[in-house]
């Protein structure tokens, strides 16, 4: 039986996925994303209220814009696949995507949108004591220390919203940052400093994560300044240093920079290959929002429609 040749087909979900979907949909391209099998939606699935997106002046739960977006996709015939991309074959006209249960599919044009993974401190202890005190996901997690000592590494906006958020559960919540100044935007440095159940470790970083058969115990810092080593107790400790963009199953098939996000072309969403397009946090590593990514998700489906019409008129 002769396999489907799919229009367009979207790698990944998120606002970048769902919006690529809802326009490519509206279009009349039935796209098919392939949302992923564990976390589809992206990174707003772990988060809490969503304060900044557009339309939304009492805040929105991030898993229900996830949710809504979703819904607007299938909406306008978009059809979903939880399963996970594990190789592709970018050459040609006609590109082959294989996932992890072993489907294969084939499309003419595809809309990357992996978006990133938590990055990872690589200091002892983390992987021995992830899942038993170190975590990467605060909404997920922040029950399990109820009225224990928290700690939150990271200078960034997650970082600021986690340790906000965590104050609800912990008996105390320290930020630890390595230098002085924050990434973070001055709003949520604000409403950090402002909560006095956060205090905060500076000029500092965590060098070892300690524990036992229960879990973690303290971590090991170390002050950048002055090299001054100290012990602080910890149970649930929090990492929030930023991500790395999900693109190592392209295998080199597209051009990626040195910090491995995917390279476009000038303010396009083309990528090195033609009939492939990039948006969201996969190749956005300066601005990583929502609404960014929502708009370039847009932008990835604008550019596919061309693409697609040039390949009909041949």
């Amino acid at each position: 039986m002769k396999q489907t040749v799919h229009d367009a087909i979207v790698i990944g979900s998120g606002p970048a996925g769902y919006t690529a979907a809802i326009y490519l949909g509206r279009a009349g391209y039935a796209p098919l994303v392939i949302a992923g099998a564990l976390t589809p939606g992206g990174q707003l699935m772990n988060t809490t209220e969503v304060e900044n997106f557009p339309g939304f002046p009492k805040a929105v739960l991030g898993p229900d814009l996830m949710d809504q977006m979703r819904e607007q996709a299938e909406h306008f015939g978009a059809q979903i696949e939880y399963d996970d991309v594990v190789s592709v074959d970018l050459s040609g006209d006609i590109k082959r995507i294989t996932t992890d249960s072993g489907e294969e599919y084939q499309t003419r044009a595809v809309v990357i949108t992996t978006g990133s993974q938590y990055r990872k401190l690589e200091i002892p202890g983390e992987r021995e004591f992830s899942g038993r005190g170190v975590s990467y996901c605060a909404t997920c997690d922040g029950f399990f220390f109820k009225n224990k000592p928290i700690v939150v590494i990271g200078g960034g906006d997650s970082a600021m919203s986690d340790a906000d958020f965590l104050t609800r559960f912990g008996s105390s919540v320290t930020l630890i940052h390595r230098r002085q100044g924050f990434r973070a935007s001055k709003i949520m440095v604000d409403r950090a400093k402002a909560n006095d159940k956060i205090s905060f470790l500076l000029d500092s970083v965590v060098t070892r994560i300690n524990g036992d058969g229960s879990g973690v115990t303290s971590l090991d810092v170390r002050n950048t300044a002055t090299g001054q080593q100290s012990n602080i107790p910890a149970n649930g400790v929090f990492v929030a240093i930023g991500f790395t963009p999900q693109t190592a199953f392209f295998n080199g098939q597209v051009d990626l920079d040195q910090d491995g996000y995917i390279l476009v072309k000038g303010g396009s969403t083309k990528t090195s290959v033609p009939g492939v397009f990039a948006a969201g946090d996969v190749t956005d590593k300066i601005y990583r929002q929502a609404i960014s990514a929502a708009g370039m998700g847009c932008r990835a489906a604008l550019d596919a429609q061309e693409y697609l019409t040039s390949l009909d008129k041949r």
